[in-house]
């Protein structure tokens, strides 16, 4: 493919997935500050009300609540650094430093709960006395402050991974408090404080199992695996093209959870080189129409210089 042809193409999907990104991956710093200072306010409050009334559940939520006001701060910051615009050393943008506080934030999270596994442990050998009335009072009032914070993040949470973790937080400490306060109803009236402990085990498993999707994702896609295509689908539909002999060497990944870059050998038949560039807008419509790819570079090849004729991958495909 010839040089401009190549920079026409990464300039028309480059611009088009800005937008995109834009209009599905931004937060407002109004809702950053508001859902931190309902963390704060609720780590403070839980904190000094579990140490208090004995509670291990209050505890682990003011753990959970600590985190949660990093997560945020730094999913908000994450989000403003991706958004630069490339420069001369960093080509492809800083698209990834979402995903890698995204890795944090998850990574972080699992240890947490690991290690409130073991307090509970702990609880369930040797049980300790709690104070009914005030555990549900503090619970209460982490209730009400997760309920508003998942409310201001879940619409948010569709369209970014990185929100997304931020927002696992805040809907795992609030059924947290549900079932704190829940708890608390049964060591006061029934004097069921075993039930603190298991409280904590049942958040901390469900935590660490959402937790854990992210952090492979955000794996995959640092590690430069291949995008979720059907790569059948698109070998059939590009080598219908006139003139297309097969499509190899593909390789493709994600800069960050919805850009997906795209690269292939394609070769041709009694065609000259210098007349693909119907053949490559063909490649382009296709692909980015119907397979939502955002960067295409594509190399054409007449057919006697194709060494993987009739494969689509060779071995060191992606």
């Amino acid at each position: 493919m010839s040089e401009d042809h190549e920079h026409e193409g990464h300039e028309e999907h480059g611009h088009e997935h800005n937008h995109h990104a834009h209009s599905h991956g931004d937060i407002s710093g109004t809702k950053v500050f508001w859902v931190a200072l309902f963390n704060l306010i609720i780590t403070l409050t839980e904190f000094v009300g579990g140490i208090m009334s004995g509670s291990l559940a209050l505890v682990s939520d003011a753990a959970h609540n600590l985190s949660d006001t990093a997560s945020i701060i730094l999913s908000y910051a994450g989000i403003r650094i991706s958004a630069k615009e490339k420069t001369e050393k960093k080509s492809f943008g800083y698209k990834r430093a979402e995903i890698i506080i995204a890795f944090i934030n998850s990574s972080t999270l699992i240890a947490i709960c690991i290690y409130l596994l073991f307090e509970a442990y702990h609880r369930f050998t040797s049980p300790e006395e709690i104070n009914g009335d005030l555990m549900i009072t503090i619970a209460v009032i982490g209730l009400i402050a997760n309920l508003l914070s998942v409310f201001l993040l879940e619409k948010d949470s569709h369209g970014s991974m990185n929100i997304k973790a931020a927002y696992l937080h805040m809907l795992g400490d609030t059924l947290s408090s549900v079932g704190v306060v829940i708890g608390g109803i049964a060591i006061k009236f029934w004097g069921m404080t075993w039930l603190d402990p298991v409280i904590t085990v049942l958040v901390s498993i469900y935590i660490i199992y959402e937790s854990w999707k992210i952090v492979k994702r955000t794996v995959d896609i640092l590690m430069q695996s291949s995008a979720d295509l059907d790569y059948d689908a698109i070998k059939k539909d590009i080598e219908a093209i006139e003139s297309v002999n097969n499509i190899h060497h593909v390789h493709t990944w994600y800069s960050n959870e919805r850009t997906i870059y795209f690269e292939a050998h394609v070769s041709l038949c009694d065609i000259m080189i210098s007349q693909t560039k119907p053949i490559l807008e063909k490649i382009e419509h296709i692909l980015k129409e119907k397979y939502g790819v955002s960067h295409i570079t594509i190399q054409f090849e007449d057919d006697q210089s194709c060494p993987c004729e009739n494969r689509m991958f060779n071995s060191d495909a992606k």
